[in-house]
């Protein structure tokens, strides 16, 4: 049951940003135009960023392909950026497999459509 909230002090200031953000410039703009903007955000409110963090997949030690996540704060959560209409099970199997290829367990589904959306997803790596 710790697992759910693990980073939970973290992903909320994430998720205060993300309401910030979306309620600023509301629905409609491209995704890039929201992870500049949520960048900015939380490095104002003391966090680390990193944007289009390479994510490297390794199979039988061999490197199959390279993915960026949206961005990466302190070194602990993966945050994947949409601006669809809604979320969908695509999404969140493409941000479960960011958590499996890094050694980070917690990631964000941030939806910034015609209605805000959070999906919280964590992968273990015990």
């Amino acid at each position: 049951m710790t697992e759910q909230y693990l980073h939970k002090e973290i992903t909320s200031k994430i998720i205060s940003c993300f309401y910030k953000v979306y309620n600023e410039l509301g629905y409609g703009f491209l995704e890039k135009v929201y992870e500049n903007a949520l960048k900015i955000e939380l490095e104002n409110n003391g966090m680390a960023v990193e944007k289009q963090k390479p994510i490297s997949v390794y199979y039988n030690d061999h490197l199959v392909g390279e993915y960026y996540a949206d961005l990466i704060v302190e070194d602990k959560v993966i945050l994947e950026l949409k601006a669809a209409e809604t979320l969908c099970e695509e999404h969140e199997y493409q941000l479960i497999n960011y958590l499996k290829a890094t050694n980070i367990e917690v990631g964000l589904l941030l939806n910034f459509g015609k209605k805000p959306q959070i999906s919280r997803k964590i992968f273990t790596n015990k």
